[in-house]
């Protein structure tokens, strides 16, 4: 008798035209016994009609002898080799008689296939298409929103204003001192090195107040409520959309993007200009304990410095600015929410997509606006 030994089985390979399998010992998630051997043997086997088992020496057997032997079935079925089930315990072949009673579907089997790249591209082109349209479908709603509530028909609660005017106002305030107190220290730090080589650290009271009235109070300002309340409103609608909640409004004929989205975008218009003008004025202030406590500055001589270097239109730009990116943060927001898909991982998906938005956005914008002031002289 031509054998294999193994701890698990034996191949016994005597009879003529018939291999004989020969199990034993436990076959279970444990012990994984690997029959890559008898399948290399088997595809390269010539003159081989049929494969027979004997399994009096298995003691246990789970889930592992049953993928096993489902692949000799199928390295078989391709050799046109006959695959006897006979000496198999009789669970065995109870469960593998279910599992072949129903033919496998076509198509059900994973396949790893790697598409062209024309065809990646199409698929990508075909989504940006798809994005682009939605983005613009969401802008006509907010315009059409915008235009009852002027018109006085847009159907939503002003409690619902006024809680999001404090959710975006007086809460973040924490946070945007904090960010502004820093910006304008590192700022002045930033500015006092190179100032003080040419005796000119008074300066740092112009480039702090100009930096921050013009450009940083607003752009970190915006990037502060992206991450906070952009990212706020894409969960909230995400979660409703899930639990069926704008379903629900939409079914007692109430207007869900009047209802739930409006109020989010008014209040994150009407409070990025306050915050801004705030950040101005606490970066100013970081950008004042540098100059007196680390440059030796007299207090009136800072202000007096500061006040002299920026004007109202330093101030319109940043405002201007911040009024835009509430725009933005509220758009991008809002739409991912209501976009979002019915699942937990989908308002992950919508969360982290809206924050992204936001800030690409906020990017672009500010470097257009900057350059729409620079070209204008405003």
């Amino acid at each position: 008798m031509d054998e294999k030994a193994n701890d698990s089985f034996e191949l016994d390979r005597s009879a003529e035209g018939t291999w004989r399998l020969v199990l034993k010992g436990k076959w279970t998630r444990e012990t994984r016994p690997d029959l890559t051997g008898v399948l290399a043997e088997i595809e390269g086997a010539s003159g081989l009609r049929a494969l027979a088992f004997e399994s009096g020496g298995v003691t246990a057997w789970d889930s592992v002898l049953l993928v096993a032997l489902e692949k000799l079935h199928r390295a078989c079925q391709a050799r046109e080799i006959a695959f006897d089930v006979a000496g198999l315990p009789d669970g065995v072949q109870g469960l593998l008689k279910l599992a072949w009673a129903v033919p496998e579907r076509a198509g059900a089997r994973r396949t790893a296939t790697r598409k062209v790249f024309l065809e990646r591209f199409g698929e990508r082109t075909l989504e940006s298409g798809e994005a682009v349209r939605a983005m613009a479908s969401f802008l006509g709603e907010v315009v059409i929103g915008f235009g009852n509530i002027l018109r006085g028909r847009a159907r939503y609660r002003r409690s619902d204003v006024m809680l999001f005017i404090q959710e975006a106002g007086v809460e973040a305030l924490p946070i945007v001192t904090l960010i502004s107190v820093l910006v304008g220290t590192i700022l002045a730090f930033v500015g006092s090195i190179q100032l003080v080589m040419f005796g000119a650290e008074i300066y740092v009271a112009d480039l702090v107040g100009v930096g921050m009235a013009v450009e940083m109070g607003a752009l970190m300002t915006g990037i502060i409520m992206a991450g906070r309340t952009g990212a706020s409103y894409a969960a909230q609608l995400g979660t409703m959309q899930v639990n069926e909640e704008i379903d629900a409004l939409q079914t007692m004929g109430l207007s869900a993007f009047d209802f739930l989205v409006l109020p989010r975008v008014v209040a994150l218009i009407f409070m990025m200009p306050l915050l801004c003008l705030y950040a101005d004025l606490m970066g100013m202030l970081g950008g004042a304990v540098v100059g007196l406590l680390y440059l030796g500055l007299e207090p009136v001589q800072y202000y007096t410095q500061t006040t002299g270097a920026i004007t109202l239109s330093h101030f319109a730009q940043g405002l201007i600015k911040a009024s835009v990116f509430g725009v933005v943060i509220a758009f991008c927001g809002c739409m991912q929410g209501m976009q979002c898909g019915r699942s937990a991982q989908a308002v992950g998906e919508a969360t982290t997509k809206a924050v992204v938005q936001c800030i690409i956005w906020i990017v672009v914008t500010d470097a257009v606006l900057t350059l729409i002031f620079v070209q204008t002289g405003f």
